[in-house]
């Protein structure tokens, strides 16, 4: 099963360090060649981004930073897992690297396998 997980923490106004870096990247290391991390991204500081919203046919778009938020994403990770269990045992683990924050954690959609058949009509 795949999940998403959304990391939310408040906006750092200076890059990881060179050690976070390097304890980030042994946990990345260590899910991928065990099959737990399909992919992983940060985000850039949110005075880089907008947010575009929808609401009654009228298009908003608002520039960063995001001020009035508490925490922002950060970043996101697409999990493979064999339980919402074990994906969240995995947040658990980010978590202590990444430091303060949280995670949503959703199990992605897995449309149906469609066999060759299917698949040439």
């Amino acid at each position: 099963m795949r999940f998403l997980s959304i990391y939310r923490s408040v906006e750092r106004n200076a890059p990881p360090s060179q050690e976070e870096m390097e304890t980030m990247g042994k946990l990345i290391e260590k899910w991928m060649k065990a099959g737990h991390l399909l992919s992983a991204e940060g985000c850039l500081p949110s005075v880089q981004g907008a947010r575009v919203r929808l609401l009654k046919g009228q298009i908003a778009v608002t520039d960063g930073p995001f001020t009035e938020a508490k925490e922002i994403v950060g970043g996101l990770a697409i999990l493979e897992a064999s339980s919402k269990e074990q994906a969240i045992q995995l947040v658990k683990e980010f978590l202590a690297v990444a430091g303060d924050g949280e995670c949503e954690v959703r199990q992605l959609y897995e449309a149906p396998q469609r066999s060759d058949a299917q698949a040439a009509s």
